[in-house]
């Protein structure tokens, strides 16, 4: 990608969008595509295709996608399905009738299955059962990895999938309904700390083992591979079937240990209370980042200081609001 190349960020807003936005600014590049909901509804078919034939962008970042923690997958299983299905056809579709030079579809670790082998590598999915707690959402990404795989081959289009693990950082998702574990835990120990409370309540036992990546070091590693040289980049697209490539640190922690380390950052010297009425979920997701680091990708920010600076986002935020 040259700094003037027209670059498309589907979801610019979202933790995973903003963190490729401000990777590819502080890259100098001049020619950003950015549209919101409002402005550009990707499950609208029609409308996608007007854009891609309007602004006519080089390389597509699809980070676009309806997300959330158990709970939200849980409750809306519908829509995850149905909107994430949507999403993804309508941008690669009018990708390839536009002639966009790459595209870099993310989507989740949860494409693998429930009780794979440890640490997971590219070639287990579909060889087991999924996680029953997230399983529309994650159908609906290993049919993105396919649809990539698909129209590379009858097409020779150039699209990439990779599959972050866990990401946390700025422009994360607070609300207690749909997020994640990580924001989750950070909003409710700041607000028991902030009302004088003794106790959170953590959803599960505890136990399950957790990956977690700093959204800005996954928008490096994105980039770096969107980068690649033409001949690098189609020798991984060769190599690797479907193609696909993980993104992540290699190390893990419980999710007590965990919410320790957040009640520490967080400043909340109260209790810890596992709810074990409510599901664990997968007990471990552990990502062999193996492929990725062969190419020379490195993680710049560990779990501490990224909660950090996550904390630190999210309080700015807190007080912006109230402003």
């Amino acid at each position: 990608m040259e700094p003037q190349s027209r670059v498309y960020v589907a979801g610019h807003r979202g933790l995973v969008g903003s963190a490729l936005v401000r990777r590819l600014e502080a890259a100098g590049h001049r020619s950003i595509l950015k549209r919101t909901h409002a402005e550009l509804e990707l499950g609208d078919a029609a409308a996608v295709r007007r854009f891609f034939e309007t602004e006519k962008p080089e390389y597509v970042f699809l980070a676009a996608a309806k997300v959330g923690g158990i709970l939200a997958n849980n409750t809306y299983p519908a829509q995850f399905i149905a909107e994430n299905l949507a999403i993804q056809t309508n941008v690669i579709h009018e990708a390839y009738r536009a002639g966009v030079k790459r595209l870099l579809f993310l989507g989740s670790s949860c494409i693998y299955p429930r009780d794979c082998p440890q640490p997971i590598k590219e070639e287990y999915l579909l060889t087991g059962p999924l996680e029953a707690t997230n399983r529309p959402y994650a159908i609906a990404k290993i049919a993105g990895i396919e649809m990539c795989w698909s129209y590379n081959r009858q097409y020779g289009t150039r699209y990439l999938s990779v599959m972050p693990t866990n990401l946390y950082g700025p422009g994360d998702n607070y609300d207690l309904q749909t997020s994640h574990v990580l924001p989750a835990l950070i909003r409710k120990m700041h607000e028991a700390k902030e009302r004088g409370e003794r106790e959170v309540v953590v959803w599960g036992t505890g136990t399950p083992r957790r990956e977690f990546l700093y959204s800005d070091d996954m928008a490096d590693a994105c980039v770096m591979l969107m980068n690649l040289p033409d001949e690098r980049f189609d020798f991984i697209l060769a190599q690797y079937q479907p193609p696909l490539i993980n993104v992540g640190c290699g190390e893990d922690v419980t999710i007590r240990e965990l919410a320790e380390t957040v009640a520490k950052v967080v400043g909340f010297q109260g209790k810890l209370v596992f709810d074990t009425t409510k599901p664990d979920g997968t007990m471990r997701k552990l990502l062999d980042a193996g492929r990725l680091q062969e190419l020379g990708w490195k993680q710049r920010v560990s779990l501490h200081a990224g909660i950090v600076s996550a904390y630190s986002a999210f309080v700015s935020d807190q007080y912006a609001e109230l402003d």
